[in-house]
């Protein structure tokens, strides 16, 4: 049987004591020397060399002096530091030169990130970094509680150092319970929230001095930017989808009295007159496949229609859309 199956609770890092260790070597150092057998609770005694064998009688061991000792184990310590600073040293020197020629092409000023864990960690950082605003659009309509734990965890930094923020979601969003205790946390005068019935892809940024955005629909390679002309214009985007946002605080605009569709209903015929398939609506809308279809289902049912071509042609007969820029009838244009 192995020393871990006799000691099971005896597990620490190798150049660590754990607290049986402590005690007997302090009684080993009292006293002059210790019995083996009583060593067996802290085998890292021997392990660390704290003890040796006693010359004159192997059933015991002595202790080394703790200067001694200390010297002895600090060794391989200072040389992994001593190679580290070496390392360090050595990087600088390469790449500290080069650091002139980087600032002086515009392209470095876009980052290819590969891998979610690192697509995490530079938001973080930047997140961590901001002082005046952080800028975000969350495509989708439902807001995971690990998600919402997360980003409070993660913008309580740049909350703390005066930075305020804004938050563009999509409608649905609204009805998440994992969302409304997210602004319970955070304080009013540092946040608005607005939603909006079609989004772009996620965008995030920071200070208008770096954004990210996704580089791939799986949205694990992302693209960080830092171009100044590039972030102005992605500023630019987000200011116009918030400028057509509503404040969550607001009510939903809603169909007129006697409309025979609810809002959502005449969001989907919108764009279904505009020919889109069923997962891109409920894509654009931020809900699942199945619910869409169901707003479709109740939509046919509504309109007495007898397919999904006939449901088309209904629809603009029955004046929800209009054909020319199919907006939803008996709806007050957002932003108006």
């Amino acid at each position: 049987m192995g020393r871990d199956e006799e000691q099971p609770g005896h597990s620490h890092g190798a150049l660590e004591l754990c607290d049986s260790g402590i005690r007997l070597y302090t009684e080993a150092l009292r006293k002059g020397r210790i019995a083996r057998a009583d060593l067996a609770p802290a085998p890292c005694l021997i392990d660390m060399a704290l003890v040796h064998p006693d010359p004159r009688d192997g059933a015991w061991m002595r202790p080394v002096p703790p200067s001694a000792a200390l010297a002895h184990l600090l060794q391989p310590v200072t040389r992994e530091i001593h190679e580290r600073i070496r390392l360090t040293a050595a990087l600088a020197d390469s790449l500290a030169p080069l650091t002139s020629v980087a600032s002086e092409d515009p392209n470095l000023a876009i980052t290819v990130i590969e891998g979610k864990p690192l697509i995490n960690t530079a938001v973080m950082d930047a997140t961590h970094l901001a002082r005046d605003e952080i800028l975000t659009a969350q495509p989708g309509g439902t807001r995971p509680l690990t998600t919402m734990q997360q980003a409070l965890r993660t913008v309580q930094p740049a909350i703390s150092s005066g930075a305020r923020l804004r938050h563009l979601y999509q409608h649905p969003a609204r009805y998440s319970p994992h969302l409304k205790h997210y602004l319970a946390q955070v304080p009013a005068d540092r946040l608005q929230v607005r939603t909006i019935e079609q989004t772009i892809e996620r965008l995030l940024i920071f200070d208008r001095a770096v954004a990210f955005i996704p580089a791939t629909p799986e949205r694990d390679v992302a693209l960080e930017i830092r171009h100044p002309a590039l972030v102005r214009y992605l500023v630019q985007v987000y200011e116009a989808l918030w400028a057509q946002a509503i404040p969550i605080e607001e009510n939903l605009h809603q169909a007129s009295p006697g409309a025979p569709a609810t809002a959502v209903q005449l969001s989907i015929a919108r764009l279904l007159v505009e020919g889109h398939v069923d997962d891109t609506v409920a894509r654009k809308l931020g809900i699942s496949i199945r619910t869409c279809r169901s707003h479709i289902a109740k939509l046919m049912q509504t309109l007495h229609a007898s397919s999904r071509t006939h449901l088309g042609a209904l629809i603009i007969q029955s004046g929800l859309v209009d054909q020319d820029d199919s907006t939803p009838r008996g709806r007050t244009p957002v932003g108006s």
